[in-house]
């Protein structure tokens, strides 16, 4: 191995400095550094062209050499390039929209189902002219001065929102608009997905009640108009024949697609007859009395568009989460509603024009597309947030969109369609127009919302012209750059000879990568403590000729300037006197391993600690490359990557504690967990190890000796001095104060307990307690944290009374931090129960009142305790003010079981208590000492559940109506709660 420690300093770049294991062939930084000849594409003389050739051979660099300028990132700039690959800025006009096609919707995070109806609905060309005609709340639109260009419009209400998305819709020259103020104004949260088919009936409802208030009929009863119809409850008494009907409205049919294949069974399930009977019986008026009775629906009207919701998420009463219906069902393009009609005449034959589908496996995830027709055409579209895709022809293709369902073994294969009929397993909603052979409508813009469409056309054409402007610049840039890359590329090596200089290969890196503009050259993380080139950090770097450096310097700044100089000399024979001791070491294991096999014959030998003969050559090891990690730490401000100095003594200290040398010789109960070495085998240790702690065997055996007699005598004396404490007889007690005595001092009980297990097991096994630490029973004012009567109640496990006599024998065997003392005063003649106790430190009342404070927040907040659930079948004894009896008989009690609270879980739900009983959350009837607990978002501390408490549960009895069961679970709220 050569090396500059043994010859003459030359700062020439030569093979006289060979870091590695052999000369000519390796080194230690994955070439010998020293070739002259080994330049760009391991043959400097060679041209450009020659070059470039070579690349093809080798890509890839060879980091250890600085002379290798090969698989730097040059590639990409050799030879010619095309233009388009200098931009770096997508072509503006892909953003356009093209002709004759409709504008997407950019989804916002989980408002995909938000899009798919607004796409909807802006195809319904009725709702969109009706809305058009809604007079603006803005005066200056009502006035006619037209929107004031010196602010951006800022739409008021609902319908102002949709009027204005629906005109960028029809005429944006984008390919895809933003609907955010459309769903802030709804105050939909855009990171969450909210209900598709609920969405939509609670947004129709809020629609109509802003639409009630306009002036306009056309306007006012668009919604009635279009999807409105009527149906009616009708029930039939089996005594008396008496039919009553209630008469509602309905802007939707929900169908239950469970067991069904055809859309047409789902109708006909939907106004199928029920039966009233048992306890479900119904009133009837003329008899006066519970009868039974039959009831369906009958269709009084329809609207013109006819929205049939499948009822695709439902409630797993199992699970008590609603899932996903992958149920194929069958529909065709024309739907005959005539059959379903109570009054048969007129026209109820409905084309199909929208069909809703859900993406995905579950009721809480997925994506939602939309296909509508073209109203004016007759064409399907496919509307996908931003892309709009047009079906071939102008027939409905479902195929792709049913193909993305998850994989599963038990799939349903899907049912083969006729001509004009079609079946999903996602459909969620089918959108049906009422046939019509009148032309479809021709919706012009308003005035003012066409204005407002051109300003912002206005800024879309003006976006396109800057980009189009930084692409142009963008490609004037690359095309300067690359004619700089392949004159100083070729160039970049140092000929034989010249000056050169080191130059970080990041940085070059990032010079020929055209993606960022390179920065100022930094060479500060290659420096070593004197502020020369680190020769460890030569792998990282490369050697340029002295002319690019200086271009680079010139043009991009930075340093230090590492020329022919600057590799340190001090470094580098450290290099290798580090490399010596490592060839050393592993002669020394080697030579350590054969010596381990020779037997010590008498005392005459070392001990070594078994763990440190394990690791003694990590160790080793370690503390080598301590010297390097010193040096590049006392560099902290030169290459800006040191860590404080006082973390690093910190980690220092720590590793010392942790690695050093035979201090395993003797555990801490002076336990020998050792080898005895020979002379010659701990030499070698001591070599590579300096400062390891020696221990010769007599030298060892006597230590432990004594520790062993020393402990024994310690606990001996100890144990007799305290022998009442020890086996903890006729101690005093506060309750009954001992009448020899006005005076008690106080100690913690963990004191007391760690003592009695130095001296009732053997001493070598535990360590000796030497000091009595009652600085835990004070707070930090140094006043006492008990009370006289918490100390004989509730607190009386946390301290230990000890005699006066008891007292003088412990200051003198252990080391005492505060001393606590309890004295009685009692006035001459006066009732002893009169008596005054006071206590040296006193009280301190504001830490006790935060102590106690702490305890009852304790009580109401915690992650780890029992709460007690308790089944009964008779409920009369729930609501009684008293607290509940637990001691019930079989007859009262179903079932008992404990509840255990997981470590670190919040508190227990209703799914818990629904697995422990199977008993569904709905059905839970929870109480506690008379109180009902209703608050589902409560938690048990709040509602004054503390721990070891019982709760009291009654089940309801399942409903045997499951329809009735998710009209529970729906249930009926303001549009605005849903939409807000």
């Amino acid at each position: 191995m050569g090396c500059v420690a043994d010859t003459g300093w030359d700062t020439e770049w030569d093979t006289r400095w060979d870091l590695g294991h052999g000369t000519g062939t390796q080194d230690g930084m994955g070439h010998l550094v020293g070739q002259r000849g080994h330049g760009m594409g391991h043959g400097m003389g060679r041209g450009l062209d020659t070059r470039h050739t070579v690349w093809h051979e080798m890509r890839r660099n060879c980091r250890g050499n600085p002379n290798c300028l090969v698989g730097i990132g040059e590639h990409v700039w050799l030879g010619e390039i095309d233009e388009n690959s200098f931009h770096n800025i997508d072509d503006p006009n892909c953003e356009r929209r093209k002709k004759n096609a409709f504008v997407g919707l950019t989804n916002l995070g989980a408002t995909c189902y938000v899009n798919t109806f607004l796409q909807m609905w802006f195809l319904n060309l009725e709702l969109r002219q009706a809305l058009y005609l809604c007079p603006s709340t803005c005066s200056e639109h009502t006035a006619g001065e037209g929107v004031p260009k010196d602010k951006d419009y800022e739409p008021q209400t609902i319908c102002e929102h949709l009027q204005y998305l629906f005109a960028l819709l029809q005429n944006s020259k984008r390919r895809y608009i933003d609907p955010s103020g459309f769903v802030k104004a709804l105050g939909l949260d855009t990171g969450q997905q909210q209900d598709a088919q609920e969405f939509s009936k609670l947004f129709m409802s809020l629609l109509e009640d802003t639409l009630s208030k306009q002036k306009n009929p056309d306007v006012r009863n668009i919604v009635q108009k279009q999807f409105c119809g009527e149906y009616a409850y009708v029930t039939v008494c089996n005594q008396c024949g008496r039919e009553s009907k209630l008469v509602s409205k309905f802007y939707e049919l929900e169908l239950n697609i469970q067991g069904h294949k055809q859309l047409t069974d789902c109708i006909t399930e939907f106004l199928k007859e029920e039966k009233l009977e048992g306890d479900n019986r119904y009133f009837c008026e003329t008899c006066q009395s519970k009868q039974n009775a039959t009831r369906k629906i009958r269709l009084l009207s329809l609207p013109c568009t006819l929205n049939l919701q499948l009822m695709r998420f439902v409630f797993d009463r199992q699970t008590g989460h609603k899932k996903k219906l992958n149920t194929y069902i069958g529909f065709s393009e024309l739907l005959d509603m005539e059959p379903f009609m109570e009054q048969k005449s007129g026209v109820y034959v409905y084309e199909l024009s929208a069909v809703l589908i859900h993406r995905g496996v579950s009721a809480y995830s997925g994506h939602y597309i939309a296909h509508v027709k073209d109203p004016q055409t007759g064409e399907w579209y496919k509307f996908n947030d931003e892309d709009i895709e047009k079906m071939e022809g102008k027939k409905l293709q479902l195929g792709i969109e049913e193909d993305l369902a998850e994989p599963s073994k038990s799939q349903t294969r899907k049912p083969k369609c006729g001509k004009g009929t079609h079946c999903s397993r996602n459909a969620y909603m089918l959108v049906y127009r009422l046939q019509t052979r009148e032309k479809s409508l021709t919706v012009e813009v308003p005035a003012f919302l066409q204005e407002l469409v051109e300003r912002d056309n206005c800024k879309f054409e003006e976006w396109c012209n800057e980009m189009a402007e930084m692409r142009k610049q963008s490609v004037a840039r690359g095309k300067i750059k690359h004619e700089e890359v392949k004159e100083l590329y070729q160039r970049l090596p140092a000929e034989a000879g010249s000056p050169y200089d080191f130059i970080s290969l990041e940085w070059l890196q990032k010079w020929l990568d055209e993606s960022t503009p390179p920065k100022p050259i930094d060479n500060t993380a290659c420096l070593c403590s004197h502020g020369k080139l680190h020769p460890d950090k030569i792998c990282i770097m490369k050697r340029i000729s002295e002319y690019v450096a200086d271009f680079f310097y010139r043009r991009y700044g930075g340093g230090p300037r590492l020329n022919v100089k600057a590799l340190c000399k001090d470094c580098v024979v450290e290099r290798c006197r580090i490399l010596r001791l490592k060839n050393q070491l592993n002669e020394d294991y080697k030579t350590v391993t054969n010596l381990l096999k020779i037997t010590v014959k008498g005392n005459d030998g070392f001990w070594v600690g078994k763990a440190s003969l394990r690791s003694w050559r990590q160790l080793a090891l370690e503390q080598l490359n301590e010297q390097d990690e010193d040096a590049e730490h006392s560099n902290g401000k030169m290459n800006g990557n040191a860590q404080n100095k006082d973390e690093l003594s910190e980690e220092k200290r720590e590793e010392e504690e942790e690695l050093n040398f035979n201090e395993d010789i003797v555990c801490p109960h002076a336990n020998n967990i050792t080898l005895l070495l020979t002379v010659d085998t701990w030499s070698r240790f001591w070599f590579s190890l300096p400062n390891a702690v020696e221990k010769s065997n007599i030298i060892l055996e006597r230590e432990g000796e004594e520790n062993e007699a020393l402990h024994k005598m310690m606990a001996s004396e100890q144990k007799t001095s305290l022998q009442n404490l020890f086996h903890d007889k006729c101690r005093p007690c506060l309750g009954s104060w001992p009448q020899e005595t006005d005076e008690l001092y106080i100690v913690s009980q963990f004191f007391v307990e760690e003592w009695r297990k130095f001296v009732s097991r053997r001493p070598t096994r535990c360590s000796p307690v030497s000091s009595v630490g009652n600085s835990a029973l004070l707070c930090p004012h140094g006043g006492l944290m008990f009370t006289y009567a918490s100390m004989t109640k509730e607190d009386s496990k946390l301290i230990a009374l000890i005699w006066p006599s008891e007292w003088e024998r412990i200051q003198k065997l252990f080391v005492v931090d505060h001393v606590i003392k309890i004295t009685r005063t009692e006035a001459a003649g006066a009732d002893p129960e009169s008596a005054l106790y006071t206590s040296e430190p006193k009280l301190c009342p504001e830490c006790r009142e935060g102590l106690l404070c702490q305890q009852q927040r304790d009580l109401r907040e915690y992650t780890q305790a029992t709460i007690y659930i308790h089944k009964v079948v008779d409920n009369k004894k729930v609501m009684k003010d008293a607290a509940p009896e637990l001691n019930v008989s079989s007859s009262e009690a179903e079932e008992e079981r404990e509840e255990h609270k997981p470590e670190g879980e919040q508190d227990p739900d209703f799914n818990q208590i629904m697995h422990a009983f199977s008993v569904a959350p709905f059905d839970q009837n929870l109480s506690i000492d008379g109180k009902i607990l209703s608050d589902d978002t409560a938690t048990l501390g709040s509602l004054g559940v503390i721990p070891e408490s019982v709760i009291l549960l009654k089940a309801d009895e399942p409903l045997a109506d499951y329809a009735a069961m998710d009209d529970v679970m729906q249930g009926e709220g303001d549009p605005q709660a849903l939409l807000g």
